[in-house]
């Protein structure tokens, strides 16, 4: 995204476009393919979603996994009948393929670039794009929907800034795409979650994992944790209770104890605070009151479910 505008002069009228109309921004997403005769049995192996089982058409959400379990980067997958979509983040997308790459070993199978630029389209858009949740490449243009609720998010690509500008759409920049990005909690890798990170920590094992498929890279930790049933993190909400803006980095502690800290950070209207993403403690439950410092300032601020925006907020 580092080429994208923060903003482009008026948040408030971004936000309100991303919520109320259609809002989008470029330079989050990057697509390629897989193709060849073995692309889906090479990533049936290899990725944590059951390629496989998809139709073509079909969206879904992936990890790919360290051997040893944790994460290498989060995907959309986009099946079709002969090859195989990989939608990875921008900043991310050569160490993704270069990572699969390494266990491309007597198989026929090539990852391609696709040289669209690739927009997240946030908000109610034109019924040009509707595609309900599955994906299609027809006249150059592609479009697929990933479930952002309670928000809608399309992925698009094949139509530049002027084109989607001409259908009604309006650009926003990337502070309310954050925002909007911590709403309906979507991490991104390398931000608000790393190498480090167990799958179940995210949040997205229920979308992202088949446990009944068979062996996948990093299957043993993300199956043994499955069954044990609990992690020490979990990426959680952050919401602030005072009108200051903490910075990324900022602390989360409880009294005596750090239980985290802010990784991305936003002000959202729907919510009406700033609002944060954290991999937190489990000692700091939804709910829980805690306090947020950097440079010798601190606000207090409680612990969320995610997404935020809905009826989950508590009191």
């Amino acid at each position: 995204m580092s080429g994208w505008p923060e903003t482009f002069g008026d948040v408030t009228g971004e936000y309100a476009s991303a919520h109320e109309g259609a809002g989008f921004v470029g330079g989050v997403h990057s697509l390629s393919w897989a193709v060849g005769r073995d692309a889906v049995s090479f990533l049936q192996g290899i990725l944590s979603q059951d390629i496989e089982s998809m139709t073509p058409g079909e969206v879904a959400r992936s990890f790919l996994l360290q051997p040893r379990g944790k994460l290498e980067a989060l995907l959309w997958v986009l099946r079709a009948e002969d090859r195989v979509g990989l939608v990875a983040d921008a900043d991310h997308r050569d160490a993704t393929i270069e990572a699969l790459s390494r266990w491309r070993l007597r198989v026929d199978v090539e990852f391609v670039a696709d040289p669209r630029e690739m927009f997240d389209v946030w908000g109610p858009a034109p019924a040009s794009l509707a595609v309900g949740g599955g994906w299609r490449d027809e006249g150059g243009v592609l479009v697929a929907g990933v479930p952002a609720e309670p928000l809608r998010c399309r992925l698009v690509a094949g139509l530049d800034s002027a084109e989607l500008q001409s259908r009604g759409m309006r650009p926003i920049g990337r502070q309310v795409a954050t925002t909007l990005r911590i709403e309906t909690g979507e991490p991104r890798i390398g931000i608000d979650v790393d190498g480090r990170t167990i799958p179940q920590e995210t949040g997205l094992v229920a979308q992202a994992v088949s446990f009944d498929k068979g062996c996948f890279l990093g299957q043993e930790l993300a199956a043994r944790i499955d069954s044990r049933g609990r992690v020490n993190r979990n990426l959680r909400g952050v919401r602030v209770l005072e009108p200051v803006i903490p910075p990324v980095g900022a602390r989360v502690t409880l009294p005596g104890k750090a239980v985290g800290s802010l990784t991305s950070v936003g002000e959202s209207l729907a919510v009406r605070a700033p609002v944060a993403l954290a991999l937190i403690r489990r000692e700091a439950p939804p709910g829980t009151r805690v306090a947020v410092s950097w440079d010798g300032a601190t606000v207090e601020a409680v612990i969320e479910e995610l997404p935020l925006i809905g009826d989950r907020l508590t009191s």
